[in-house]
């Protein structure tokens, strides 16, 4: 067996902390099984998720009003949380045993456009005529979209699911200070005051947090920032005709797509080609095992963000929002339980407080949200 056998240390731990659970528990890899005891963890896992979706669908009513639209909305959420939850399983799970955060990129990101070639040939839905002054336009989008997605993981390379997504919870700072900056948007007070328990909850779960890696840490960051910057952007390079002749889906398929192929010659040039056979079995990989994961990871990753433009058509900005914070919440608790991260109580205050000024924002504010 190759590097995926059962009870081999730190193959697919979370930071330093999770290899001795790993060990502990022989968490080592199987074709199409998360764990040799995972359907436990999966049970609890998917618990948590449809337990929090009930709390966003429950404003289901505000486009539907019907039994069955409420019922398929909440699914569709549950299906958000839990395609969530297995991108950053399958996620850390390959950036374990393989570390090269650009080649993982462009890998999800070649997944998600094979996806969406697909759909555009099967007529699921129809196809965007661009212009070239479209393209220029969704380009720099892409190169954001991109950037943010290698940053991401970096991240998870280096440091514990649940810490990359405290850190990602500063989106907010981000949003206000580059809005303020390229759209002249002022923030209210109150919103300014909703900023200060999420920097201060990041701040005081970076202190105590057992994983921490400065690498992991910048990476998180930049890839706030660089989302961010794609999400102001938008609003500054697609407002007008050329917006409005673009749904979200194909904007988001479009931008998808060119960020692939921006990401193949990064890749090049930082990595070299690593998914090759004669490579992955030099270095003793399950080749079987670890594309099944990549794969999985590409789905989920390409999947839930198609959800979440899905929602948004179906609920208003804000509750989407909400549920997008409730997301966040879902995806650390299931980290941390599927990994068994070792987290102090101080630890577990500066995460809920960064998640309590997430809340807070949302509901202070009437932007319509990105996926993350």
């Amino acid at each position: 067996m190759g590097r995926f056998d059962a009870g081999k240390p730190g193959l697919m731990g979370q930071g330093s902390c999770s290899n001795r659970a790993s060990t502990a528990h022989g968490r080592g890899l199987r074709p199409l099984s998360l764990l040799s005891d995972g359907r436990r963890d999966i049970t609890t896992v998917s618990a948590v998720a449809t337990a929090a979706a009930s709390v966003p669908a429950d404003d289901a009513g505000e486009k539907g009003g019907d039994i069955a639209g409420t019922v398929q909305l909440g699914a569709m959420i549950v299906a958000w949380y839990l395609l969530n939850i297995y991108f950053n399983i399958y996620n850390k799970q390959v950036l374990k045993v393989m570390p090269f955060p650009y080649t993982i990129t462009a890998f999800q990101l070649a997944f998600g456009s094979l996806l969406i070639f697909a759909m555009w040939a099967t007529g699921l839905h129809p196809a965007p005529k661009l212009t070239p002054a479209q393209l220029g336009r969704i380009a720099p989008l892409a190169v954001g979209h991109m950037l943010g997605t290698v940053f991401t993981n970096m991240s998870l390379g280096k440091v514990a699911v649940s810490f990359t997504h405290t850190i990602k919870a500063s989106e907010p700072f981000f949003t206000v200070l580059l809005s303020a900056l390229f759209l002249g948007e002022v923030p209210s007070l109150p919103v300014l005051g909703s900023l200060l328990p999420i920097v201060g909850g990041v701040a005081l779960a970076s202190m105590t947090e057992v994983s921490f890696n400065w690498i992991g840490f910048w990476s998180a960051m930049a890839s706030n920032l660089t989302n961010q910057s794609r999400n102001v952007l938008s609003k500054k390079l697609l407002a007008g005709d050329d917006k409005e002749a673009m749904d979200d889906i194909n904007l988001f398929s479009v931008i998808t797509v060119l960020s692939f192929l921006l990401s193949c010659p990064l890749m090049l040039f930082a990595e070299g080609v690593k998914f090759t056979p004669g490579y992955l079995q030099s270095t003793g990989l399950n080749l079987q095992e670890l594309c099944v994961r990549a794969a999985l990871a590409g789905f989920c990753f390409h999947g839930y963000q198609k959800l979440s433009y899905l929602i948004l058509s179906r609920v208003s900005p804000v509750t989407h929002s909400v549920a997008n914070c409730v997301k966040r919440v879902v995806v650390i608790a299931s980290s941390v339980l599927f990994f068994r991260t070792p987290i102090s109580p101080v630890n577990a205050l500066g995460t809920g407080a960064a998640l309590a000024g997430v809340f807070l924002y949302s509901r202070l504010t009437r932007t319509k949200p990105k996926a993350a």
